[in-house]
């Protein structure tokens, strides 16, 4: 029988505080990265825009976030594609990987925040051109992690003998996580990626009614299962699945943001939304209880629940607590540096009181 997959908690990117440019800013911001990795969480994840008040570049966070740490794990969630070459991307990230002792992953997607793209003075092209540039991208990104010289011709890259270097430390490669909603998107994460981020189609209207309807239970079953067609029509394993839980209370505690249209669909659909992983409510025990019935029943290993550590932690400990045992009493053996099923020695300070507190 196979073990069921260990779980791997993100937390979001802490941002910079309220006195920007200063060196207190940033010694808070690295200890409050020291405090997600005492915690346990698998890694830290930061988006990438260039409008709406953001203010962090995705990749110079993730490596200072690399250097602040030991074993926490740190991605991007996710680069668009159109705004960064693929070869030069591949190098980036194997160079953090190799300089962070294997602790970094790629997340990438086909780019959708139209305001980014009319911040920048970039070209919005139409959601098919964007897909087909993202496939050639990963065509790339994968032949230079395969680590021989790269040589492509393609309609938006080419690319003439390009040196894979430097060489990552993880083996085969440092994960690529991509993101989708639809059809097109989901199949081709399939396709190319070791994790798939299953996500809401976003219009317009951003958080809407019609982005709650495509998170129901039956939609979640279909997308996931869309993407575990394209893998095996591609001959590769079955990607690991990363959700986002975008309604998380825990005992009480609002964990994400109230959005007023999303939540008031949900909340007339009870029973489309009765076993969704898009809400998570309950008591500790119950969030445990749900969390390890939809990685058992869905495949979901990789889990986002927002931004609030000190509300997730305790659920993050005893997840934590449940593989430890499986991992002493011989039943299975995490990756070496996956940051989970630590031995009490090198478990931060802060998971091993939650977990003595369980």
């Amino acid at each position: 029988m196979t073990a069921a997959a260990a779980f791997r908690f993100l937390a979001p990117m802490p941002r910079l505080g309220s006195v920007p440019g200063t060196s207190d800013d940033a010694a808070r911001w690295a200890a409050e990265l020291r405090r997600i990795e005492d915690l346990g969480f698998h890694a830290v994840a930061v988006s990438e825009h260039y409008s709406h008040g953001w203010a962090m570049d995705a990749l110079t966070a993730m490596n200072f976030a690399l250097a602040s740490t030991v074993r926490l794990r740190a991605m991007p969630l996710v680069l668009n594609n159109d705004l960064h070459h693929p070869a030069v991307l591949a190098k980036a990230i194997a160079t953090a990987d190799a300089l962070s002792g294997g602790r970094a992953a790629l997340g990438i997607g086909a780019g959708w925040l139209v305001d980014d793209y009319k911040a920048l003075g970039a070209n919005y092209d139409i959601a098919p051109i964007r897909i087909d540039r993202l496939k050639e991208a990963l065509q790339v990104i994968t032949m230079f992690f395969a680590g021989l010289p790269v040589t492509f011709g393609g309609r938006y890259y080419s690319l003439d003998g390009l040196e894979a270097l430097p060489r990552p430390v993880q083996d085969p490669r440092p994960p690529v996580l991509v993101g989708g909603g639809g059809p097109q998107m989901l199949a081709l994460a399939g396709s190319f990626a070791d994790i798939v981020g299953v996500h809401a189609r976003f219009g317009p209207g951003g958080f809407d009614a019609g982005a709650a309807e495509g998170l129901s239970r039956a939609s979640i079953d279909k997308k996931i299962g869309l993407v575990a067609a394209a893998a095996s029509e591609a001959g590769r394993p079955v990607p690991a699945i990363q959700f986002t839980c975008y309604d998380v209370n825990i005992a009480g505690v609002q964990v994400t943001p109230i959005r007023p249209s999303f939540s008031d669909f949900i909340d007339a659909h009870p029973d489309s939304f009765a076993d969704s992983p898009t809400s998570l409510r309950g008591e500790i025990g119950k969030c445990v209880d749900d969390l390890q019935r939809w990685r058992d029943e869905l495949g979901i290993s990789y889990w986002n629940l927002g931004a609030n550590v000190d509300a997730i932690a305790p659920i993050v400990a005893r997840l934590s607590a449940e593989l430890a045992r499986r991992t002493f009493a011989g039943c299975t053996k995490p990756a070496s540096g996956t940051g989970y099923g630590y031995p009490d020695a090198d478990r931060g300070p802060q998971q091993s009181r939650y977990l003595r507190a369980l």
